[in-house]
Formats: structure tokens, sequence, C-alpha cells
């Protein structure tokens, strides 16, 4: 199968396990535990039913929306993972390049294979980035000067790490965020001497924003290493207002779902949530997002902008989403199969695809703004 054949996103994880050694295509692919919750973030949009609005004028069909103050395309955007590069040579910049030109929001993650200079550099969308209160605040501090040195539009804080999850694929095929070769995978690697070469030669698996910073000139271990033993298990929701008073702009709390952390989000300075159980791969048996976007939507929806994470394959996948009360939805597999599959081409046919969806699936529900959908076009199925 090539790119250009690829009908769905779910087509691209096909080229991505072949394109990919072993253990790199099970990191990307995997969740915690039983990975019940990793299923269920996808089979859970089964569950709602649209519901059409028959002999509405469909002729002109308008995905506009704003996000985080800014003007986008349509509601869709870039969730942040980490080490992009481990699945393709150009890692954060190839999707920041393909962002752009479908006018989304493009999210950087701390643990990512390209800085917050290059990648602000790499291309005009909007851009937000995502970051953790460390025990060391001077690290996190530095992130969000560096951050607003280079005009991010948004700051994320992920909260639902205070340890890693139980993620049974990496232990299997020995890989983390910064694999490592064991005699168990060392034959898969060997298959794929590009990816060995650019991982050991080139390093461009670093953790470059880690090894960049100050703390950077001061490890003695590696950047992974570092990262792990500066989660902060104490952390509370005043250290979220320290973090807003520090960055004073668009602030996303990622990895809330229930009414009562999404209040909490907003009494602490935040101004929109991610709806997320982290991909499937932390809590298992967490709810999918999509199953709680309806309850804060009715309690918060006036206060917060609510962000669908998780599961989101297809466009009517967005589309209900938006129906129960989301203002957009992140997409995190949904581009690494297709950057997996073919770098920037790959990732631009992926969103091309999704969108392309998501604009019928408005045409045949009868809605001709993505800002009107609503409830009236969804209902649970009985």
């Amino acid at each position: 199968m090539r790119i250009k054949d690829c009908n769905n996103i779910m087509d691209f994880r096909h080229i991505a396990r072949r394109r990919l050694p072993a253990s790199v295509f099970h990191y990307l692919d995997g969740g915690a535990d039983d990975e019940w919750s990793l299923a269920r973030n996808t089979d859970a949009f089964n569950d709602y039913e649209l519901l059409p609005s028959q002999l509405s004028d469909v002729s002109n069909i308008d995905l506009k929306s704003t996000l985080f103050g800014q003007a986008v395309d349509w509601p869709v955007m870039i969730a942040p993972t980490g080490a992009s590069k481990l699945f393709h040579r150009d890692g954060e910049s190839a999707v920041i390049r393909a962002a752009e030109k479908f006018g989304m929001i493009y999210s950087l993650s701390t643990l990512g294979t390209t800085t917050i200079e290059d990648a602000a550099d790499a291309g005009q969308c909007p851009k937000m980035f995502q970051v953790y209160v460390f025990k060391d605040r001077g690290l996190t501090k530095e992130f969000v000067d560096r951050c607003k040195a280079k005009n991010f539009t948004a700051l994320c804080l992920t909260v639902d790490t205070p340890v890693a999850g139980n993620r049974e694929r990496d232990i299997v095929y020995g890989v983390s965020a910064k694999p490592r070769l064991t005699l168990k995978n060392i034959i898969g690697y060997a298959r794929h001497p590009g990816w060995v070469y650019r991982a050991l030669v080139r390093k461009d698996l670093d953790l470059v924003n880690v090894t960049s910073s100050d703390a950077g000139g001061q490890m003695t271990s590696g950047a992974a290493e570092y990262i792990n033993s500066q989660f902060d298990r104490s952390l509370t929701w005043k250290d979220v207002e320290w973090l807003a008073g520090q960055w004073d702009g668009p602030l996303v709390i990622k990895g809330v779902q229930t009414v009562a952390d999404c209040r909490n989000a907003a009494n602490s300075g935040a101004t929109a949530v991610m709806l997320s159980n982290h991909g499937g791969r932390q809590l298992e048996s967490a709810p999918a997002p999509v199953d709680c976007i309806a309850s804060v939507a009715d309690a918060l929806g006036d206060r917060l902008e609510i962000i669908c994470d998780g599961g989101i394959r297809r466009g009517t996948h967005v589309a209900k989403a938006l129906a129960l009360g989301a203002n957009a939805c992140s997409i995190g597999r949904g581009y690494l199969y297709p950057l997996a599959a073919g770098g920037q081409a790959g990732v631009e046919r992926g969103l091309l695809l999704l969108r392309t969806e998501l604009e019928r699936t408005m045409a045949l529900v009868g809605c001709d703004r993505i800002n009107k959908l609503g409830e009236r076009y969804i209902q649970h199925r009985r």
C-alpha cells in the first residue's frame, strides 16, 4: 500500500507498521495494561448517533472556527506527542509545515525532538507548548520564558502523569521515549538501518528542549532519566495558579475528565481543558474523552474551551464531539501514523482525508456551519 492509496487514517497504520522497527511501532500503537481504554477511546464514538436535518441548504460548508483566540480553518488541532523523530526523520518540522497548510494549531511536547526555537521557525501556524511542572520549578519557568520569547500562542500543562502508566508492550519490545538496543529487539532494528543511523549516529532522538536548557548542562544522567526524576507527585491546583501567573496567556489543562477537575482548572486560571486519558497510555479503565464532553460543557462551557483529545480517527468523530459541546478535537495517533508512513506528505494526506470526511458529514447531517453543530444533531444510541 502507498500513501496515495490510503483512504482513512487507519490505512496509514499498516504502512507505519511496515516502515518502523517493531519496538518503535508498538511504542506508538500501544496503551496501558490490557489496552481497554485505548480501544474504548475510539469505540465510544459508536455509542452516539448523528441526527440529520434534511432539506437544509448545505451548498456551502464553513468549517472555520476559533481556538485560543486564533482563527483556525477547522476545529482540529495537533496534540502534543513526544519524540516525533522516532517515527520519521523530519519529525516535528514536517508536522508543523502540514499544520500550517491546513490552518491548524500545532502543539510541541516538552519531550519533543525539536527545540522550542526551531519549532517556532518551522512554520507560521499558531503553536502551543506542552509542559510539566517539574520539581525544578526553574526548568519549568525557563520553558515558559522561551515560549514567550518565540510568541507561542498557548501553554498546555499535562496533569495525568504522576507516574508512568503500565505500558506492557514497551516492556515486551524494549522501547521507551529513548530506545535502547537489546538482544530481543536488535534484529528488528537491523531491518531498518536508516532508523538506527539517525538514532545512534545523528542522535536525532535527543530530548533537545531539555538538553538545551540551563539544567541540560548540569545533568549527570541522560535527558530521559533526568526528566523521569523531575516528575513531582506532590502537585496541586496551587501549582496551576503559579503556572498561570508565570504564563499570563491561554492556559490549557490536559488530562482532566471530570466536572470537578475542570472547575478546579477554571478556578486556577486555565482557559481551556483537554479531556484526555493520555491516549489510553496512563490510567486503564479511565473513561473515553467523548463520554466526558456533555457534562463538562453543560457545567463549564461558558468558562472554558473544551478539546476532545483521544480516539479521533474519522470526520464523524469530530462532528460528534462538537455536537456534544466540544470546541475542538485534537489528534495524536491520527497524525503520527501518517507521519510514520510518509513524513509531511503522509500527514498532509491524512489531514486532507479527515477534513474531507468532516465536510462530508456536515453536508449529510444538514449543517452548513461548524459552529452550529449542537445537541439537536446527536443522540446517545438506545
